[in-house]
């Protein structure tokens, strides 16, 4: 099969631009979510620097936290292995009026576990079997779910690893499932694969983002998530503030009867040295 053809990255300026624009739809989006009762499910997979994080940071940049939140869970504890697969992410579901974004989700079973040999043949195949089911039944329920896949090319993860290997602000994000995950890029290919095999179905599509070049990803994948939400325009009651009423007598306690945050600025003034917070 012959390469696919490199496209240009896309600009800072047109990217700002339209992702302001995306944005500003994101929040009707999230009006007309709250003010319907809508259930919204964004999930959100691909190879580790694939890109979903920063995804998510735009998505959620000037969304309300308290109907917006991002899930992304840690290992299970020993309880919750004992508990049906499925089980902590239904506790992380929804409710009217609710956005729920997955950093990694469900099909962590697929992926991860699967290549790393952290879950049985049983337990992964018992997985593929019951997932479109689960998410048949969500979807029945009234969720509105949409699945994105950030694709990313060997050459352009290995690219961002080092970036991160050599940024000590970003060394953290590195970890050695990272690490090992270059040397099995076929097995995990092979899984994605043969999970999209089980999971890319009529009520519940998988949607690939190609996200070498993570500006076009983003704008990408927010276009698609807004084209793909049936949302309106909701009417925002107009808000006015009132006057400011005049003082009865109130008088601030000295300031020096109370403990201040030094004035660290200042010192960027003057250009004085910087040294550790």
């Amino acid at each position: 099969m012959a390469a696919k053809a490199e496209r240009k990255r896309l600009a800072k300026e047109p990217y700002e631009r339209e992702l302001l624009r995306l944005q500003h739809e994101l929040v009707k989006l999230q009006e007309w979510v709250r003010t319907e009762g809508a259930r919204l499910v964004v999930v959100f997979e691909g190879r580790d620097a694939a890109g979903k994080g920063g995804a998510i940071k735009r998505v959620t940049e000037y969304l309300n936290p308290r109907i917006a939140r991002v899930v992304a869970l840690p290992t299970p504890t020993e309880r919750q292995r004992g508990q049906w697969y499925f089980q902590r992410y239904v506790e992380q579901l929804p409710a009217a009026g609710e956005i729920v974004l997955f950093d990694r989700s469900w099909y962590n079973r697929a992926g991860v576990e699967k290549v790393m040999g952290f879950c049985s043949r049983e337990e992964y195949w018992q997985f593929l079997h019951q997932c479109p089911t689960f998410e048949r039944m969500l979807i029945e329920s009234g969720v509105l779910l949409r699945k994105y896949w950030f694709s990313v090319s060997d050459t352009e993860q290995e690219r961002r690893f080092r970036g991160r290997l050599k940024d000590p602000m970003r060394r953290w994000k590195l970890s050695p499932m990272d690490v090992e995950s270059i040397t099995r890029w076929e097995d995990y290919s092979r899984a994605k694969d043969e999970m999209f095999v089980y999971t890319d179905t009529p009520d519940a599509p998988w949607h690939v983002v190609e996200s070498d070049d993570k500006r076009r990803a983003r704008i990408n994948m927010i276009a698609d998530l807004l084209a793909g939400v049936p949302y309106s325009d909701v009417a925002v009651p107009g808000i006015e503030l009132p006057p400011r009423p005049p003082s009865a007598g109130y008088q601030r306690p000295p300031r020096d009867l109370q403990k201040y945050v030094p004035d660290h600025a200042a010192g960027l003034e003057r250009g004085g040295r910087r040294g550790r917070a």
